[in-house]
Parts: structure tokens; sequence; C-alpha cells
């Protein structure tokens, strides 16, 4: 019971740290005079990944890399899978072309770039700094193409978002909310780390296979909540974006950092299937979302029997444990 308090916990600081940093950051952004595009595609996109990146660098850290990687590499699954089949279900996802070709492109590229680095394991500096450049890239290469378009602040982040750009808090609220966000998310990766390696050793289950499962959903739970929203007020574009921008910081941010700070050694079991499942699913959402520019409720249903299955071959050890 202990342990899963610790885990508990830790997801519930997890989840509300991360919404404070997204608060504080915007916040201060707009006083500081930053656009609400670029705010969009920088500070919420790190916001929502934030648990994840927090919960990968204090298990790299603390030398346990299946963890570290079983986050990202989970979470990119239960993206896909879990999140977009929940919203697709709640409202069919129609979503525009250049979301899907443009982003999606990235996507599935950082995923190969993960599925190269995982066969020459470890992740190790070099390797950390050069995805940590690419992810820089897309960021640019994005707000440059979205700025050619001219849309509206609502069509990159959630109305909520562009709402508090335009009216911003006193600057120092935003930064107490940054600061105790930051404080909330290093407290709650430290309690769900520790309660998930206790849980694995209790369970006899390796640490890969709970970081690709409990860990992975629960730093999920932020970009659930955002996709979920928007499913409900029709804004499709919304969802798709945010699981695809956030599939694209997990691998080139979050393990990027990882590898600099600490070189990060990859489960040759992990290589072997895991990583094979999430570039599967990175591949198989781009015709999915091709055909008719839309997810609809029965593909989405699909998503989440396909989430089922892999959940069940993990339960059955078939790739790790």
């Amino acid at each position: 019971m202990l342990l899963w308090g610790l885990v508990a916990v830790g997801l519930i600081l997890l989840f509300f740290g991360g919404e404070a940093l997204v608060r504080g950051a915007v916040n201060m952004a707009a006083r500081l005079g930053v656009s609400p595009l670029l705010i969009g595609l920088t500070i919420v996109a790190f916001g929502t990944s934030s648990p994840e990146l927090v919960v990968s660098l204090q298990a790299g850290l603390k030398s346990q890399p299946d963890l570290a990687v079983g986050n990202v590499v989970g979470s990119n699954i239960a993206n896909i899978l879990l999140i977009l089949g929940i919203s697709a279900l709640i409202h069919p996802l129609r979503c525009q072309p250049i979301i899907v070709m443009r982003d999606g492109t990235f996507m599935v590229a950082a995923s190969i770039i993960l599925v190269v680095t995982g066969y020459w394991s470890p992740i190790n500096r070099i390797e950390g700094i050069l995805m940590l450049a690419g992810l820089i890239g897309v960021i640019l290469y994005s707000y440059r193409s979205e700025k050619r378009r001219n849309l509206p602040p609502e069509t990159v982040t959630i109305p909520e978002i562009a709402d508090l750009a335009a009216r911003p808090m006193r600057f120092w609220v935003g930064a107490v909310l940054v600061i105790g966000g930051l404080a909330a998310l290093v407290l709650g990766s430290h309690a769900l780390v520790k309660g998930a390696v206790g849980l694995a050793r209790a369970a006899g289950v390796s640490e890969a296979v709970i970081g690709l499962t409990l860990v992975a959903v629960g730093t999920s739970l932020p970009e659930l909540a955002t996709s979920a929203i928007a499913a409900f007020r029709r804004q499709a574009d919304v969802a798709v974006g945010n699981v695809i921008g956030s599939n694209v910081f997990n691998i080139l941010g979050i393990l990027g950092l990882t590898a600099i700070v600490t070189p990060i050694p990859v489960n040759p079991q992990m290589v072997s299937f895991d990583l094979w499942v999430m570039l599967g699913c990175a591949l198989v959402l781009l015709p999915f979302l091709i055909t008719g520019w839309r997810l609809s409720r029965m593909e989405g249903g699909i998503f989440l029997a396909v989430y089922g299955l892999y959940l069940l071959c993990l339960y059955l050890g078939v790739p790790a444990g």
C-alpha cells in the first residue's frame, strides 16, 4: 500500500506541477512579449511533456535506464493508441493535412532515430546533443511555417492558453507558479520512480515493463487531459497535433536531455520489440489520418484494442521480463 501511495502521490504532483508550470510560463512569456504562436509551439509542448522529462532525468540519474527509456517509449505508444483512441471515441478527429504531413513526418523521423540509436546503445552525450539540436530545428521550422500560414493562436493550442497569453497575470505570480510547478514535478518524479521500482521488485516484473506501462501512462495524463478536452470541444487539430508534437518532444527533447546528463543504455529486449511497436504506431497513424483527414470512432476503437493487445503481450512477458 505504501508503494501504491507513493505512485499515486507522484502522479498527482506531476499532473498539477505540469499544469502550474504551463500556466506560469505562458503568463511570464506573454508579459515578455512572446507571441501566442511561439508559446503554443514551445512552452505548452514542454509543459505537457514535463512529467516525462523529470521522470526520465530522475531515472537516468539513479541508474535506472529501463525506466527512463520505457517511460518515453511507452508514452509515445500510449499517446497514439490510448489517447487518440479515447479522443476519437469521444468525437471523430478531423485534422488539417499540414499537421499530418509536416508534424507526422517529424514524428516518424524521430521514431526511426530512436530505433537506430537504440541499436547503438547506449545513447551517448553526442547523440543527445544532436537530438536536442534536431528538436530546436523542428521548432524553428514549425514556427516559420505557422507564421507564413498566419493562423490564429487557438489552432496551435487550446483556447485557454490563448486567453492566458492575451490576459496575463502579474509577472511575479507567473514566477511563483513556475517555481512551484517545478518543485512539484521534482518531488512527484522522485515519489513515482521510487514507488514504481518498488512495485516492480515486489511483483517480480522488470523495471522496463513498469516504465512502459504504469509510469508511461501516468506521465501521459497531461496529454490525455488536453486531447480529451479538445475532442469534447470539437478541436480535433489540437488533439492530433498535441499527440504528434508530444511524441517528437519525448524522443528528441526528453531522451536528448537525459542522454546529455548521463548516457542511457537501452534494454536489448526493448530494442527488439517495444521500439518497433512505437515506430509501427507512428507509421500506421499517418495513413489512418490521411484517409479522409480524420480518425473515426471505429479506428479509435481499433487503436484501443491494439493497445490492449500490447499490454497483454507485456503481461505475458513476450517482449521483456
